[in-house]
């Protein structure tokens, strides 16, 4: 079934000042830093994520992270699928994935 596309900036559009803002939630900081870790950039869907948060929370978080240009978005009317920007960010940004995917591996081992 093809959903339709929830469309955050242009590639060139990344702004720094806003993708600081997004990250500087620790939710959405744990939704990129798992985007991140994951190579393949699998689609995921929202409730993949294990965020202590309510449904209504996780929205609004993803959809900062959409409008920063950090992720992709897929409204397929009952779910939606969140996929990394990876090209479009480490492109803009490089490194900032990196240091977000370290930041995840201190968390899990308690660095």
């Amino acid at each position: 079934m093809a959903g339709r596309n929830l469309v955050g900036p242009e590639a060139d559009a990344l702004d720094l000042g806003t993708v600081f803002r997004a990250l500087g939630d620790e939710h959405r900081r744990v939704v990129m830093a798992e985007l991140a870790a994951d190579p393949s950039d699998s689609e995921r869907g929202c409730n993949s994520f294990d965020l202590p948060i309510s449904k209504q929370t996780q929205t609004h978080h993803f959809r900062v992270l959409r409008e920063a240009g950090l992720i992709h978005e897929v409204d397929y009317g009952n779910r939606k699928g969140i996929r990394l920007r990876r090209a479009d960010v480490e492109h803009r940004f490089p490194g900032l994935l990196a240091l977000l995917d370290a930041e995840l591996l201190d968390r899990t081992t308690g660095r």
